[in-house]
């Protein structure tokens, strides 16, 4: 049971990590691209997603690779929900 438990912490603390560096993936494509230095803002956000993403599969996983596995299982799954979230409607072709 401990165990399950851990898992199942493990993959909601990966899916919260996920929509934590895909949505501000999605923030940071919206604000620099009419920005006047795109550069800064791509850079400052990997930087900043990348290190909250990295230090908290290292919090989690805990150096267990079932904790890392699940981790992974949730952090994709946030990919795939901030994708469908954020998608635009293509127009329709006549």
């Amino acid at each position: 049971m401990n165990e399950a438990v851990s898992l199942v912490t493990a993959m909601l603390a990966g899916g919260v990590l996920g929509a934590i560096f895909f949505g501000g993936l999605w923030w940071t494509i919206r604000g620099a691209l009419p920005s006047t230095a795109p550069a800064l803002w791509f850079l400052g956000s990997f930087i900043l997603r990348a290190g909250i993403a990295i230090g908290g599969v290292l919090l989690v996983t805990r150096g267990d690779w079932r904790n890392a596995a699940a981790c992974m299982l949730g952090f994709l799954a946030a990919r795939a929900a901030v994708t469908w979230i954020t998608r635009t409607r293509r127009a329709s072709a006549p």
